[in-house]
């Protein structure tokens, strides 16, 4: 399922088996997504959430299958033409993935090596303009007056926010982002999913957004694709999503007390979406 516009990613048959075990991350998956869509990926920890997104990026190769980016087909490139691509997918990691011991500015400056000689990226040299267009996405974000601290020093969701604006500095077509509320309180959750949706509405940036809580994917992401076992068990609406969906996607077993039935995840979920939407209109 795809919302209408241009097709941006087409990913065909794909196959991830990791050779030391031989255990299948991904299983035959299809999908087909729009630009300017806003998709989450939801499922249980192991499911294959996370490999789907990187074998998008090329950060990990598919065993089989094809993935086509923007009109490329990109499963088997190298080098420069991959290092080409990967300057139009920004990728927002739950871990941020930020050298602590630079500023921010300077992370978020890490967005334009890409587009740079090797000889500029290894000395920073960046044009005033980049800097300014740093600034600029910082003031956005509301991190402009944390600029030149050093990223040890910011707190979670500041550094969440840190990873986005180095993803927005790239000025990518797609943003990949992979449990980027995983380690954060609630309302920092909310201010990063509130920034990713903000992106993808005014920017028309296209959005994959993994994540663990049902009941921010049901408040924010206009489509749902639920992965279990490397296998794709839904893709559809987020408004058309029900308890037996969540049942399949995340297989409640009775029997396992520690696991909420799928009525109450479902229940939770729609009520803290409408509290959400209630917060967001006060």
């Amino acid at each position: 399922m795809s919302a209408s516009g241009s097709e941006i990613l087409n990913i065909k048959g794909l196959s991830k088996v990791y050779s030391k075990n031989d255990a299948r991350a991904l299983n035959d998956v299809s999908l087909t997504v729009n630009s300017g869509e806003f998709v989450s990926v939801i499922g249980p920890s192991g499911a294959g959430k996370s490999t789907l997104l990187r074998c998008i990026n090329r950060m990990v190769d598919a065993t089989q299958g094809e993935v086509t980016f923007d009109g490329q087909n990109i499963t088997t490139i190298k080098g420069k033409a991959l290092r080409k691509v990967r300057t139009n997918i920004g990728m927002i990691f739950q871990n941020y993935n930020l050298v602590e011991r630079l500023s921010v500015l300077e992370n978020v400056l890490h967005g334009r090596l890409g587009h740079k000689s090797t000889f500029a990226g290894a000395l920073g040299l960046y044009t005033e303009a980049e800097k300014r267009d740093a600034f600029e996405i910082l003031d956005t974000l509301g991190l402009a007056k944390h600029a030149y601290k050093r990223c040890d020093e910011l707190s979670g969701g500041q550094k969440q926010r840190v990873g986005i604006a180095r993803a927005l500095m790239q000025n990518p077509k797609l943003i990949l982002c992979d449990e980027p509320i995983a380690s954060l309180d609630p309302n920092s959750s909310k201010v990063i999913m509130d920034h990713l949706l903000q992106i993808n509405e005014t920017m028309g940036i296209t959005c994959i957004v993994n994540l663990h809580q049902v009941d921010f994917a049901l408040q924010y992401a206009g489509r749902i694709v639920g992965i279990n076992d490397g296998t794709v068990i839904y893709d559809g609406s987020s408004q058309a999503i029900d308890e037996q969906h969540l049942t399949d996607i995340y297989r409640f077993d009775q029997e396992d007390p520690p696991r909420q039935s799928a009525q109450v995840a479902f229940t939770g979920a729609k009520e803290n979406a409408a509290a959400f939407e209630l917060v967001a209109h006060a």
